[in-house]
């Protein structure tokens, strides 16, 4: 049964937090600055209303999971930090008293509360409302990129994740005390995935029995990492299923096994659109929907800003057609004419290549035709034959028996004359000063929220973290520019 359980808390002890929380607290100013209500009007279906034990009331949970994301720790540490911590036990409207939830009660929270619910856009169209009603948001451009989070296991193989975790594990206890080496228990010679689970199982108990050790907070934080995964490992070890997760590219000789997450931001540094896909998609397919998402959230655009994947015929002719300045420069590679299966093949801008729908990328090209000759010239690009053969995709883009795959795109240098006129205009030259901001926030995202690694499987998963990620670091920014 849910009711609303923090609205008033009976407490002789509730003075102290104007002791020992200061008003310059970051969770003092982040509590006051949003009404979170919000998630209990969003979740209320979730819960059953007149009937069985009281929930904890889904505002906390959501605060509890927001402090993970701010402070880039695991479930076990968040809970176990809330029992000490007042500033968290006044973030989380607790009584300076009153017990912590079970660890585990966060992920059921999010497998069963948050299912179905689209947190992305809603956490979002929160910090977009704010920052307008509290007028930080003044410009009419958005700046647009992608950045890439690589999936939780990185391909390797379940006893690799183990081993890799158990090792960090055991080096963090070398650094305290160097004799622990003669409890552990002998590793495993086998390559069998159950030996490998009972070794590391037997290495957390010789460890938590050692107080002196394991209180340390950087053996702590390995030690409760390798249990996590133990337990997510016995109820689903399959690294390669994560079925979402794909190979992306950074560049020709350069690639990522994971997903993209796609970015507008205002020129104010606050993210107002983003949508979340898997690792080989085009980042210039995605300019539309996340136009559409800003202005839905509220925003006014009149300028788009983002970098040579952004300038596609299709996303010039949304422009024009909406009246918005496209500040992305031409790539005579990606703006191109009439091209056949377009939605199979896209182009990698960073690679200078193109990547087929299984995510395999060209090898090489060759550019055939003279210019001037009446005939346009025609860029071919070749795949690697031996992947067409194995790939599950080959029905109707691979003929049994070919020699080889390839893909041809024919060059028209006279289709955007009017992009590239506004191209050299001093407008397009200082709005695209503006562009590295984006970057940084995506740097932001990785070393300071640990979006650089997927904490769970699947695009699920990827869209909660991404979710809360997003919300912290557009509350962070709100609260700076208010200050």
């Amino acid at each position: 049964m849910i009711q609303k359980q923090q609205s008033m808390i009976l407490s002789p002890f509730m003075d102290i937090y104007d002791i020992v929380v200061p008003r310059d607290n970051r969770l003092r100013k982040l509590n006051e600055l949003v009404d979170y209500s919000f998630v209990y009007n969003e979740l209320k279906d979730k819960y059953c209303l007149d009937n069985g034990r009281n929930a904890i009331d889904p505002i906390r949970m959501f605060k509890y999971l927001l402090l993970k994301s701010i402070y880039d720790i695991s479930d076990v540490d968040v809970v176990e930090r809330s029992k000490y911590d007042m500033s968290f036990k006044y973030f989380l409207d607790m009584a300076p008293e009153e017990a912590v939830i079970e660890p585990s009660s966060l992920t059921k929270f999010r497998k069963l509360r948050l299912k179905d619910v689209n947190l992305l856009d809603m956490l979002i169209n929160k910090t977009v409302e704010i920052a307008i009603k509290k007028e930080i948001i003044k410009s009419k451009a958005i700046i647009v990129d992608a950045t890439h989070t690589k999936a939780r296991y990185n391909q390797k193989a379940p006893k690799e994740i183990l081993m890799d975790r158990s090792k960090k594990l055991r080096k963090a206890v070398y650094k305290i005390d160097e004799s622990m080496k003669d409890k552990f228990p002998a590793k495993t010679t086998t390559d069998v995935l159950e030996d490998e689970l009972s070794y590391c199982q037997k290495l957390v108990d010789v460890i938590e029995k050692e107080d002196s050790i394991s209180s340390y907070p950087v053996v702590k934080e390995h030690l409760n990492l390798l249990k996590e995964t133990i337990v997510d490992d016995l109820e689903h070890l399959r690294i390669s299923d994560d079925q979402d997760a794909k190979v992306g590219h950074k560049s020709a000789d350069s690639s990522f096994f994971g997903y993209k997450t796609h970015l507008a931001m205002s020129e104010e540094r606050i993210i107002t659109a983003a949508t979340i896909t898997t690792g080989e998609k085009s980042d210039g397919k995605e300019l539309l929907a996340l136009i559409e998402k800003s202005v839905a959230a509220g925003l006014e655009i009149e300028t788009v800003i983002g970098d040579t994947a952004y300038s596609e015929k299709e996303n010039i002719k949304y422009s024009k057609k909406n009246d918005i300045k496209l500040v992305a420069k031409l790539n005579p590679l990606i703006t191109q004419g009439n091209r056949k299966k377009e939605d199979e093949f896209n182009f990698n801008k960073d690679a200078g290549m193109y990547v087929c729908e299984a995510g395999h990328m060209s090898i090489r090209k060759a550019r055939q035709g003279r210019k001037k000759q009446g005939k346009n010239q025609r860029d071919t690009y070749y795949f690697d034959i031996e992947k067409c053969k194995r790939c599950p995709l080959k029905e109707g883009c691979y003929k049994e028996g070919a020699k080889n795959k390839t893909y041809s795109v024919t060059i028209k240098s006279t289709e955007h004359t009017e992009q590239a006129r506004f191209q050299e205009s001093e407008y397009f030259k200082e709005k695209s000063k503006e562009r590295y901001k984006i970057e940084a926030k995506n740097s932001e995202l990785k070393h300071r929220h640990g979006y650089d690694v997927a904490s769970s499987s699947g695009l699920i998963g990827m869209e909660l973290q991404g979710a809360m990620a997003i919300f912290t670091v557009n509350l962070k920014r709100i609260l700076k520019l208010m200050e």
